[in-house]
This record gives structure tokens, sequence and C-alpha cells, in this order.
């Protein structure tokens, strides 16, 4: 079985997971430890509400999400 990603939906990934980045940060919290707690549990409540960044990554799916990380972090070692 293969599995191919739309070229569409990494860069929104990629651009959404930047932004919910970027907006933990802010707040103060530990965006790693955030966004892991959401991808495991799927509970909204780890990802700020400041600047939309939690209505920004329930745009997507959490699998998608992991594609995203996964693919990143291999193309960049």
């Amino acid at each position: 079985m293969k599995f191919n990603v739309d070229k569409e939906k990494v860069n929104q990934a990629e651009e959404i997971l930047k932004n919910v980045y970027k907006s933990l940060r802010e707040k103060g919290y530990n965006p790693i430890n955030q966004l892991v707690g959401y991808i495991l549990s799927g509970d909204p409540t780890y990802i700020t509400s400041h600047n939309n960044a939690r209505s920004l990554i329930r745009q997507l799916e959490r699998d998608e999400l992991l594609e995203e990380l996964l693919r990143s972090y291999l193309e960049n070692k």
C-alpha cells in the first residue's frame, strides 16, 4: 500500500505548525510539550487560543500534523 501526501496539505501543515508554535511561545508555554500533548490526546486545550492558534491547528487532522513533523525532521537530518 502506498500513501501519498498532497503538496498543498504539506505547505498548509507547515504554516499552521509555525504559527501555533509562535503563539505558544508568546504566551510562555513550552511549544513542544503542548504540541505533543495535543497530538497524543486530541485535546485542543493544549493549544492556546492566542492569535487564533487553537482554531488553526484544528483545521488539520492530527495524523497530518504528525506527517509534517516527521517529514520535516527527516528532511533536515
